[in-house]
């Protein structure tokens, strides 16, 4: 999608942003599994950036956030969108051209606990309620498990966008 089309630069990005808001919003809505949908929906800036543009991207992921917290009931899960799964794929679009892996992962987790913290000093008791109480109970281990699983995430994210790359990319140009 990179061709010089202006209405697909400016109608891809649009529909990229109309699902991931349905997507925090079914995440808001749903009884359980809200922190994946909500992670679901941060893979459709990362189609932005890699169908169109990094600013793109950004667009997308800005609109989605104004307009989610105007419309979505559970602002916890539109702070989990505008602050960690959202921007992500920016960061690691950005952090992954210095092609250095230790340093990618370290800024990859300093983003990640920056963003983790903005959530867990906004909203404690949301965060809380949503993991075991093994983990809840003790802020050292939520960080150490939240750092494996984010560290997890993004492994799936990138073999997830190979995929997009790969299939569904192709098809659309």
């Amino acid at each position: 999608m990179r061709r010089k089309n202006a209405a697909a630069t400016v109608a891809y990005p649009a529909i990229l942003g109309a699902l991931a808001l349905v997507l925090v919003y079914l995440g808001s809505v749903a009884p359980t599994g809200n922190w994946g949908i909500v992670a679901l929906a941060g893979l459709l800036p990362a189609a932005a950036v890699v169908s169109v543009s990094l600013k793109a991207g950004f667009l997308c992921w800005i609109v989605v956030s104004i307009l989610a917290f105007l419309l979505v009931p559970d602002k916890f899960c539109v702070l989990l969108f505008a602050v960690l799964f959202g921007p992500y794929p920016m960061i690691k679009s950005l952090v992954e051209q210095l092609r250095k892996k230790p340093v990618e992962y370290l800024l990859k987790l300093v983003f990640f606990n920056a963003a983790f913290t903005m959530v867990w000093l906004t909203m404690a008791s949301a965060v809380a309620s949503n993991l075991p109480a093994a983990i809840a109970g003790s802020v050292w281990a939520l960080y150490l498990a939240g750092n494996v699983v984010f560290l997890a995430y993004d492994y799936g994210f990138s073999r997830l966008l190979a995929v997009y790359i790969n299939r569904v990319q192709r098809s659309i140009h």
